[in-house]
């Protein structure tokens, strides 16, 4: 993975711990719904443990690449919102709302704020 560079690597590895991440916090909500709370907590652990083993190498190969904390955590939420929102109304059936616009708008902000230095 070396030919890669650093931000790339962290990005993916980023993006699909996300995508466990999401699956994991929201997915049970749709499809264990009619399991006991703790089924659905078991589960999402389980689906969780991938979300780390995504999560911590992301930060780690970032951190040691030379991005910030900072930076790694804005990069994260980028990432989340844009994971959560295609989850949200594909997976979910969630309507579009404008929120997710202004909301995508205030993190390119944040991006800038912390990236700039």
């Amino acid at each position: 993975m070396n030919a890669i560079p650093v931000s790339v690597q962290t990005v993916v590895l980023l993006i699909a711990s996300n995508v466990f991440m999401t699956v994991a916090w929201y997915g049970h909500l749709k499809s264990l719904a009619d399991k006991p709370w703790f089924v659905a907590a078991l589960i999402s652990w389980g689906i969780a443990l991938f979300e780390y083993l995504l999560q911590v190498p992301a930060n780690r190969i970032g951190y040691a690449g030379g991005f910030s904390l900072a930076q790694l955590k804005i990069t994260q939420e980028v990432i989340t919102l844009g994971v959560f929102v295609p989850f949200a109304m594909i997976y979910m059936g969630q309507p579009f709302k404008l929120d997710y616009v202004w909301a995508g708008l205030c993190l390119v902000g944040a991006v800038y704020f912390i990236f700039r230095s």
